[in-house]
């Protein structure tokens, strides 16, 4: 028989909170993790707000020491790790597992951006005898990763999956497979980014790929709507606990849901701009499709991977109905940057998390800031308020820069 793959724990750093339940209050709310940045002086920027995690302390992580030598997106990852590990009961009870079958995957577009343009400028001002001996492990892509699994002894598979905006999703994919392939039994997957620095906001806003609504940060992301103009740029991490079904059921954890498919393609088409015929993304959602033995019509929640870009959410909402036809028009496809921005190489992550939580919970989170319909994104996103429904089976899309497509398939528990 098949392994499946259970979620068992989830932990989240997010706009919205920096635990699971703040950042699911948050969502069902409808409210905005956008305000003005604060990371830096962003006076000189064409674009002067973003969504920051608030209120993160890394000494409930960290030590001191620990905390100088990180980069912020490997402390996010960490925590977020930590609270995942906590929730699936494994935090005291790893003698019940063997740990050279617990791998970690922890996927990030950037990778520790902010100790690069650190470094650059102290290389650049001071010369080289300035550069922190710390620079490469802090910005190396696979630190969370490492860190990770040298924090649990994890001995498992290892490694980081960098795919822009498609990252984290990889990861989960990859982990399914090892679980099901017998190479694991309990995998820590996610992502973690925190990119809202002086030079990643310039590029995004010079490439005209974010909002430019300085006066009113709460209203800019708006995936859908018809006066959309750009992404707003989200930092945290989401971190998910994956386990083989029975190891899980073995050692009495409770089951969040089933992470029961993948889909990944490649557009072949452009570094940055979506194929408008959604040909990746539609491939992507049927190959999940099967892989999970998930009929069409079983699906009622799609959490887009809806940027608030004009090209595309609208390239997005063609793929869905070139996939779904009139069962479309009955499901939800919401987006939840809507509300937590845009976290790049993590938004995968924490949109599967969402997935997980609305098939356990019957809570489908609203697509908010929907004030003018537009014709090319015209199927129901939940606009603006929570809508309670059972999901039996939710998908989340992610789309990177480069063309990288992966749909997940996430189950109720059964």
């Amino acid at each position: 028989m098949p392994r499946r793959v259970a979620v068992t724990g989830l932990g989240l750093m997010t706009p919205l909170g920096t635990d699971v339940q703040s950042t699911w209050d948050g969502l069902v709310a409808g409210r905005s993790g956008a305000g003005p940045i604060t990371r830096f002086d962003p006076s000189q920027s064409p674009v002067r707000f973003a969504c920051e995690v608030q209120g993160f302390d890394p000494a409930r992580y960290l030590e001191k020491k620990e905390i100088r030598r990180y980069d912020l997106f490997a402390q996010y990852a960490i925590g977020a790790a930590e609270q995942a590990v906590v929730d699936a009961c494994l935090a005291s009870n790893w003698g019940k597992v063997r740990l050279e079958r617990v791998g970690v995957l922890i996927g990030t577009g950037t990778g520790g951006v902010a100790t690069f343009e650190e470094n650059c400028r102290a290389l650049v001002e001071k010369g080289p005898s300035r550069v922190s001996p710390f620079f490469i492990p802090m910005y190396m892509p696979n630190a969370a990763a490492a860190l990770i699994s040298m924090r649990y002894g994890a001995k498992g598979p290892n490694y980081c999956t960098v795919s822009a905006c498609a990252s984290s999703a990889h990861a989960l994919a990859d982990a399914v497979q090892l679980i099901r392939n017998d190479a694991a039994d309990v995998i820590i997957a996610g992502g973690a980014e925190a990119a809202i620095t002086p030079l990643a906001v310039a590029s995004f806003a010079n490439m005209k790929a974010l909002s430019e609504r300085n006066d009113d940060p709460a209203t800019a992301s708006r995936p859908f709507d018809k006066d959309r103009d750009g992404f707003v740029m989200g930092d945290g991490a989401a971190v998910m606990i994956l386990e083989e079904w029975e190891h899980a059921r073995r050692r009495g954890a409770k089951i969040y849901a089933e992470l029961a498919g993948f889909g990944m393609t490649a557009d072949a088409h452009h570094i940055t701009a979506p194929a408008q015929d959604g040909a990746g993304a539609q491939e992507a959602m049927r190959l999940c499709l099967a892989d999970g033995g998930v009929q069409p019509e079983e699906v009622r929640y799609i959490n887009a991977h809806g940027t608030s870009t004009p090209f595309g959410d609208a390239a997005e909402t063609a793929a869905v109905k070139g996939v779904f036809g009139p069962h479309a028009r009955r499901l939800v496809f919401g987006s939840t940057k809507s509300m937590t921005g845009h976290l790049l190489g993590a938004a995968g992550a924490l949109e599967a998390a969402v997935c997980a939580l609305v098939v356990q919970r019957g809570i489908i989170p609203p697509t908010i800031n929907q004030f003018t319909p537009d014709p090319a994104c015209d199927l129901d996103s939940a606009p603006n308020k929570a809508v309670q429904r059972p999901v039996s089976v939710a998908l989340s899309n992610s789309f990177g820069f480069g063309g990288h497509n992966v749909t997940l398939a996430v189950k109720r528990a059964a």
